[in-house]
């Protein structure tokens, strides 16, 4: 069993940064795929970024990339999302999801076996 639990959302202005923070608990954390997705309101949840276990591998989804960066310090069990240039098409809940096969960055929400519980991300123009 792993919990995740997200941090660093907030209200920045376009244009803006903000970094996100998921922690995790469980002592095999470089073993698992660790995604970013996010959820507007009356919008599906939708896939933002992915990094493998090793940290060797991550995939973004084109909305974002060139933009924002997902990496992760297995020593603290974290993996982050720094977010640049901010967009009002931004503002969603963020989740960070755990993915039990470590090699793949999934974009599919129904491969990732752990969730957090969201941080609201919300971005003025």
């Amino acid at each position: 069993q792993v919990q995740l639990v997200e941090s660093g959302g907030g209200l920045v202005q376009a244009g803006g940064s903000l970094r996100l923070s998921c922690a995790a608990s469980g002592r095999t954390f470089s073993s698992y795929s660790m995604g970013w997705f996010r959820q507007a309101p009356g919008k599906e949840r939708e896939f933002v970024a992915a990094i493998t276990g090793s940290g060797g591998n991550t995939y973004y989804a084109d909305s974002v990339k060139g933009r924002f960066t997902i990496s992760r310090d297995n020593a603290k069990n974290t993996v982050y999302l720094q977010m640049n240039g901010l967009k009002p098409e931004d503002t969603a809940v963020y989740y960070c999801a755990a993915d039990r096969t470590g090699w793949r960055t999934s974009q599919t929400d129904r491969t990732y076996d752990y969730w957090g519980q969201g941080t609201q991300v919300t971005v003025s123009s």
